[in-house]
């Protein structure tokens, strides 16, 4: 069990020397180094982030610590007087224990971490470009951990300056004009398998998270015919079922609404498989083998990988949906020199208030000797 008394009692050590160089870094890993088998492994769920924070911080000697994890990624962002030779160690509080993800990490330091948070936060390190969920999963983590005292000046300032470093890049830049969510990308999968028409298509939402909920009402405006949504509670289902002239299910009965559906688009946030291959072969008969498309961007995986093995049955994850993804990056990608400029500027303000330069004053009635360096007049 974490000791959260003896976790908020820890003085971060940055307090302290805020003068002194502070040692930022930021070590983990994402989509571009390690492949969805990998992430899920590492997913931690938003209610453990406090728990696993704490654990970070103590058993791996952090002065402060925020921990991020999305379906895309899972970071480890901190502060310690040297972060060589922790990494291992701040790792093993996160996999499980035969795991290595050695191969699979990068660590940045000082300027190099503070700009890959803000670009991360400012959407421009997702898998699509100027997406905007991403900011707010930054900003829930980052509030779990102040609200576990798990940070302290640097972090704030630095999570902070994030926030509204993505804030004036939505405001400045068009790099968000026509940005989508990883779970809007789907929906436009689903649109070229039917040839842009899905007025006669039904959709079920596996799962009324955010994600799914997005895609729900991403449908709702492409005029499918009708939508069903199941989830392990009934009475959310129905609100949201309500909210788009749709149908509640069961999480029971989530196979018969499957049966029904041409898209299943499944977030559920499960720890384990939900469907399986069995579950879909049972009731391909019954759907007269109509064409299935399965969108499963959960992590972990909703959806038994062997489950595409299946005639008329296509199935997605989250890492498929990259080759749609470069495609809505093209535009996008003309607005990054205006977005990596506001960053730089913004991280370089940043770094020389949390690492000033040493201030030299003039000495009072002293005669210059040449030969004298500027260290031997400074106080």
């Amino acid at each position: 069990m974490v000791d959260f008394a003896r976790c908020a009692s820890l003085k971060p050590e940055s307090e302290s020397r805020l003068s002194a160089h502070v040692n930022v870094f930021v070590t983990g890993l994402s989509y571009k180094t390690a492949p969805v088998e990998v992430r899920e492994k590492l997913a931690v769920r938003p209610s453990l982030l406090p728990c696993l924070g704490c654990r970070l911080k103590i058993n791996a000697g952090l002065d402060e610590v925020v921990l991020l994890s999305t379906c895309n990624r899972v970071e480890v962002y901190g502060t310690a007087p040297w972060i060589q030779g922790r990494v291992h160690r701040i790792f093993q509080q996160l996999c499980p224990v035969d795991m290595d993800v050695t191969p699979y990490l990068y660590v940045k330091e000082g300027v190099d971490a503070v700009r890959h948070l803000f670009s991360v936060t400012s959407g421009l390190d997702s898998m699509v470009i100027g997406e905007t969920e991403i900011t707010g999963q930054v900003k829930l983590a980052y509030q779990a951990a102040q609200a576990a005292k798990l940070t302290g000046r640097i972090l704030n300032r630095v999570f902070q300056t994030a926030l509204q470093t993505a804030k004036e890049i939505r405001t400045r830049t068009g790099i968000g004009r026509g940005a989508t969510s990883a779970g809007s990308v789907a929906v436009e999968l689903a649109e070229r398998v039917f040839a842009g028409n899905l007025s006669d298509k039904t959709v079920m939402i596996l799962g009324a998270g955010k994600m799914g909920e997005a895609c729900v009402r991403h449908l709702a405006k492409r005029g499918t015919r009708s939508v069903l949504v199941a989830n392990r509670s009934l009475e959310r289902a129905q609100t949201l079922a309500a909210e788009l002239s749709g149908r509640a299910l069961s999480f029971e009965d989530r196979m018969a609404g499957v049966m029904e559906a041409d898209i299943v688009v499944s977030s559920t946030g499960s720890p384990t498989t939900v469907i399986y291959k069995h579950d879909i072969a049972g009731i391909l008969v019954a759907r007269a083998n109509r064409p299935l498309i399965l969108v499963d961007i959960a992590v972990p995986r909703d959806i038994a990988p062997d489950v595409e093995e299946l005639d008329n049955v296509y199935l997605y994850n989250i890492d498929h949906l990259e080759a749609i993804v470069r495609e809505n990056s093209k535009l996008r990608e003309q607005e990054l020199s205006k977005c990596n400029g506001i960053i730089v500027r913004r991280t370089t303000a940043l770094m020389l208030k949390l690492n000033p330069p040493p201030v030299v004053r003039p000495v009072a009635n002293v005669e210059w000797v040449p030969g004298w360096s500027l260290g031997e007049v400074a106080t």
